[in-house]
């Protein structure tokens, strides 16, 4: 037994799986008290966390309701962040193919978090651990500390004075930033933050990072179109 748990520990996908839901489960103290804080009660806090389960939507569900918003302007609000988890799903589904309860159970579980710690790996059997291991911790922290953060309430005082609000962000960074070693994915990296930082005074919460998304997929579609199949493409079409 020991040498197996010790073998998985060995996995560098579930080594970052392990660290990623630490810091994001601890993040949930954050979504409690702010949910509660915005006039919800602790089981419809926690509802939130154990349905919804895509933290950044469930944040702007609270924005909104704090402000005094309607319940359709809410849904509206959370829908707009969730969209990305939908580009995520048809990702995974490609990467890990799910099959049964086993595919419903990956959709309840992709995330920022799961999904960016299956794609920064190279084998197959990492990409499924990694994921496995980001989805499922994560879950079980955030709603672990969803219920204490909404249980504690006003008790914790503002949750940002805490770092809690950054460290989601901190831990999403330490995975992306591996990945940045070509100038290409560094100037996207620029230019669609760029764009998203401009774009919040502008917009609803939430439609920055679409924006941004929708940039992104852009610069994709055009350097696939330039790479060596495209120009192989524009060639034939001169001959003719």
């Amino acid at each position: 037994m020991a040498s197996n748990s010790s073998g998985l520990w060995s996995s560098p996908a579930v080594r970052m799986g392990v660290s990623i839901s630490i810091a994001t489960g601890l993040y949930g103290i954050s979504f409690g008290a702010l949910g509660v804080a915005a006039g919800l009660s602790v089981w419809q806090t926690c509802a939130l966390s154990l349905l919804m389960f895509t933290g950044g939507s469930q944040f702007a569900f609270v924005g909104v309701v704090a402000g005094g918003g309607a319940g359709a302007a809410a849904l509206g609000a959370a829908s707009l962040l969730g969209v990305r988890n939908a580009v995520y799903g048809m990702q995974m589904a490609a990467l890990l193919g799910p099959r049964g309860l086993g595919r419903l159970l990956s959709a309840q579980l992709t995330i920022d978090e799961s999904a960016a710690t299956a794609l920064g790996q190279t084998e197959k059997a990492e990409q499924k651990r990694g994921f496995w291991t980001a989805g499922v911790g994560v879950y079980l922290l955030w709603n672990l500390f969803t219920a204490a953060g909404a249980l504690l309430g006003n008790a914790l005082g503002d949750p940002g004075r805490w770092g809690l609000d950054g460290a989601a962000v901190a831990a999403f960074m330490g995975l992306l930033w591996p990945r940045l070693t070509h100038k290409e994915p560094i100037a996207l990296a620029v230019v669609a933050a760029s764009i998203a930082m401009l774009a919040v005074p502008w917009v609803a919460p939430g439609v920055p990072i679409l924006i941004a998304a929708v940039v992104g997929a852009a610069w994709g579609y055009g350097s696939r179109s330039s790479g060596p199949a495209g120009q192989g493409a524009n060639a034939q079409e001169a001959a003719r």
